[in-house]
């Protein structure tokens, strides 16, 4: 009996395993479909826009630049300066200096010549204490605040910085990032356009500035990262914003906004009470919370996704970093569909609740235990010798070249909107990655999530040490021979 029930296992097993893998290929072609029909549309109605009239309009929205920063004492002065160059006309800039150890507050006090002020602070969402407001006794800087107050964390940090922030808009930004001269003017048009629906969120493209030159805080030369782990990162980047996210912005179906570029309704995030400080998936947490808010008052609304190359980040080119970092993404995104089960295949919150939830429960949060036990299984069936060799192989081969074409499309997504990376060179490196990363790269990530699992079940928190070795800059390279930069 127990041989017949272990046998019935495994065949329902091989059909359910049959059938998510023909699901993976039907949904990421339709998402490839989506994203290229988004993409268009976008290019068309960008084609002859004038983004200078919307500084000078007084319709324009105010923006609040959040900038939490914790230890950034080196870079700190830099990444200011370069957010007060802003192309914008109402626009302040919060620096939100959560608890430093370093000399991040001491740098910021002597260059721009900050002074404490009797600032009313009214605490809307619940943070941790103040320990003082600054603002600069040179006008040059009067759109600077800085703020100090006791470490809590990112997300305090965040509502510290909205309780201080007076416009009408969040931009919420990791304060080491590069930000397009443009990139609030790009940012606040889909807040302006709509009329029939209420944007309550705008998301960004985040690329990678790894190997890049860096001048004046404007990326001025593109080059792919020098090591395998960094062009990974350059694909899957373009995987996930120029396919994924653009896609499920057609759809209405977003439910993450990048916490290192993101735009949002100031009114609406105090309604739903700010960042939440208990989850290190802080950005898509909110995002859901905020859609659950307006689902659940039929109010129609929209998060919309700008696919416009306005924000570069360092990516992680360390094995060990990286592993803490795709570790904490999988807990956040394990401890927001917790948190938010009560919208699973609940048709009371729309598309969100009945397609948006179960895939990212299904492709995002399950996906490294599904390949965990799928492993197991072929494992087995090789065990009892009950294993198909040319059935593995046939859809082996048809999942491999499968995540090529995806993966190929992104980079031609990527060359067709934007051709940043004009060198043949480092296309053929691109390329030649796609084909590694199934074999060298993918395990690693699959592994790296069950940890994530592992540790959200043992109730394991924090974000982990997260370091960086700062851009390159343009000036820096000049002595540099030519045959090293290629290298």
């Amino acid at each position: 009996m127990y041989s017949f029930l272990f046998y019935v296992i495994m065949e329902v097993l091989g059909i359910i395993f049959l059938f998510l893998s023909f699901s993976v290929i039907v949904t990421y072609l339709l998402i490839m479909i989506l994203s290229a029909l988004e993409m268009r549309d976008h290019r068309k109605k960008n084609r002859f826009a004038d983004y200078e009239d919307i500084i000078t309009s007084p319709m324009a929205p105010g923006v609040s630049i959040l900038a939490p920063a914790y230890n950034e004492g080196e870079t700190i002065v830099q990444n200011v300066k370069s957010l007060l160059s802003l192309h914008y006309g109402k626009f302040e800039v919060i620096v939100i200096n959560d608890g430093s150890k370093d000399d991040t507050l001491e740098k910021l006090i002597n260059y721009f010549e900050m002074e404490i002020t009797d600032f009313a602070y009214y605490e809307e969402i619940p943070a941790q204490p103040v320990r003082g407001i600054y603002k600069s006794k040179n006008r040059s800087y009067n759109r600077l605040v800085v703020i100090d107050k006791e470490n809590g964390g990112k997300a305090d940090a965040l509502n510290t910085g909205i309780n201080v922030a007076s416009k009408e808009l969040l931009a919420c930004i990791d304060v080491d990032c590069i930000l397009s001269h443009e990139s609030i003017i790009r940012m606040v048009r889909p807040f302006m356009e709509e009329t029939n629906r209420k944007v309550i969120a705008v998301g960004g493209v985040i690329g990678i500035a790894n190997n890049c030159d860096v001048q004046d805080g404007t990326v001025t030369k593109y080059r792919v990262p020098t090591t395998l782990l960094g062009r990974f990162q350059v694909i899957e980047y373009c995987r996930a914003f120029l396919m994924g996210r653009m896609a499920w912005s057609r759809l209405n179906g977003l439910m993450l906004i990048s916490g290192a570029f993101g735009f949002f309704k100031r009114d609406l995030v105090v309604e739903v009470g700010g960042y939440f400080p208990k989850t290190v998936g802080e950005d898509m947490e909110l995002v859901v919370r905020m859609r659950r808010h307006m689902e659940e008052r039929n109010i129609p609304y929209k998060v919309s996704f700008v696919p416009d190359p306005l924000c570069w980040t360092e990516v992680p080119e360390d094995e060990k970093i990286l592993s803490r970092q795709r570790n904490r993404w999988i807990r956040g995104t394990i401890e927001t569909l917790q948190l938010h089960r009560v919208i699973r295949f609940n048709s009371n919150y729309g598309f969100m609740g009945m397609v948006s939830y179960p895939y990212w429960n299904l492709f995002e949060k399950m996906a490294p235990v599904l390949e965990l036990v799928g492993l197991v299984y072929t494992l087995v069936l090789i065990i009892i010798g009950d294993f198909s060799a040319f059935y593995f192989i046939a859809l082996f081969v048809v999942l491999y070249l499968f995540s090529i074409l995806v993966s190929s499309f992104s980079i031609l997504y990527e060359q067709i909107s934007y051709n940043n990376y004009k060198d043949k060179k480092d296309l053929k490196k691109l390329i030649l990655t796609v084909f590694l990363e199934p074999f060298l790269i993918h395990p690693k990530i699959v592994y790296w999530g069950l940890g994530g699992h592992w540790d959200f079940i043992k109730g394991k928190g924090g974000w982990g040490q997260m370091i960086r070795t700062g851009f390159k800059k343009s000036e820096d390279k000049k002595n540099i021979e030519p045959d090293t930069l290629n290298s």
